[in-house]
């Protein structure tokens, strides 16, 4: 026998049934929408070959030479498990990479339940251990809440603690905060940040506030092929601000892509008026079976080469010859 509804009560709304809020995902990616259209700044040449074994293994070579930053070699690994919980999703998911030296980066995310996923990250500097952490994160019906534990050390009393928390007010209002404490001998304090998102048809605005300072976003798709971005940072520490704008084209009929930014002053706020990002070609010969780069010519020129096509941003490059 199907439920009864509750009688509805002269003067007051009806109960609405059947429309529960959705989970507004999580702390950390409310900025990511309007960050994902501005590109990458980077410098030098960086040559990248990613190699898949098989379905769920995947090894990449990459090669960086610079003047202003260190040069050298790292080799990854990634491991993509079988339990499969959504059409893009599964776990668990192992992630590592290695450089010349000795000194490994890596991360294991597994989804424990249906609704709580953990993260262990780890990074060492040649054979010493620098930075640890793990995350443990629970996705309720309309909220989530999160728990980061970062290079604790019981002998010497220190340590770093972050807790988010995120709730869905309506289905285009979420609201959330974080805190951060942080402790080490003769040390310690803590930070809190509020955090408000708004989702339209088209648009996403977000404002963080905090003791450390502000951060808003405001993302925009004007059309199919049209993204805007515009992003304001304010810190009390440096008593800086800065405000970026980016842009990206999508002309998915000529396979072609390109993100820009005008480069961005903090305090000045003055922009230059040459725009930098990238063109990629994906409609390019098969030069060597397997292997996908990049080749980025001049300024922000980049042609792709790979059986399925892979987005990368350049920015603030010099008139020359790069590879990605």
């Amino acid at each position: 026998m199907p439920p009864v509804p509750p009688p509805s009560v002269p003067g007051q709304p009806a109960v609405e049934i059947g429309s529960p809020l959705p989970n507004p995902g999580t702390y950390e990616e409310c900025h990511r929408k309007c960050k994902e259209v501005f590109p990458i700044q980077m410098e030098g040449v960086r040559l990248v070959v990613n190699k898949g074994l098989s379905n769920h293994f995947q090894v990449s070579h990459t090669v960086t030479l610079s003047t202003l930053a260190e040069s050298g070699y790292r080799f990854g690994a990634t491991y993509v498990g079988t339990q499969q919980t959504g059409p893009a999703e599964s776990f668990p998911v192992m992630v590592g990479d290695m450089d010349n030296t000795g000194s490994l980066n890596a991360q294991v995310i597994h989804q424990l339940t249906s609704a709580v996923r953990s993260k262990i990250a780890i990074q060492t500097q040649q054979h010493k251990f620098v930075n640890w952490q793990c995350d443990m994160e629970y996705r309720g019906d309309d909220f989530t809440s999160a728990v980061t534990l970062g290079n604790p050390d019981v002998l010497l009393g220190s340590g770093i603690i972050v807790a988010h928390y995120l709730q869905s007010i309506s289905p285009a209002l979420a609201l959330g905060g974080e805190l951060v404490y942080h402790r080490r001998p003769g040390e310690e304090g803590a930070v809190t940040s509020l955090m408000g998102r708004y989702t339209g048809n088209n648009y996403v605005a977000t404002l963080t506030l905090g003791g450390a300072g502000a951060h808003a976003t405001y993302y925009h798709r004007a059309n199919d092929q049209l993204q805007l971005g515009v992003e304001f940072e304010g810190s009390m520490r440096t008593q800086e601000t800065a405000v970026s704008f980016g842009y990206q084209l999508d002309l998915p009929k000529a396979n072609l892509l390109f993100k820009g930014k005008p480069l961005s002053v903090p305090r000045q706020h003055s922009y230059s008026v040459r725009p930098l990002g990238l063109i990629e070609l994906s409609h390019l010969s098969m030069i060597v079976p397997g292997l996908n780069y990049f080749l980025i010519l001049s300024e922000g020129v980049t042609l792709y080469h790979g059986a399925r096509p892979t987005y990368c941003s350049t920015s603030l490059f010099p008139s020359g010859i790069y590879i990605m």
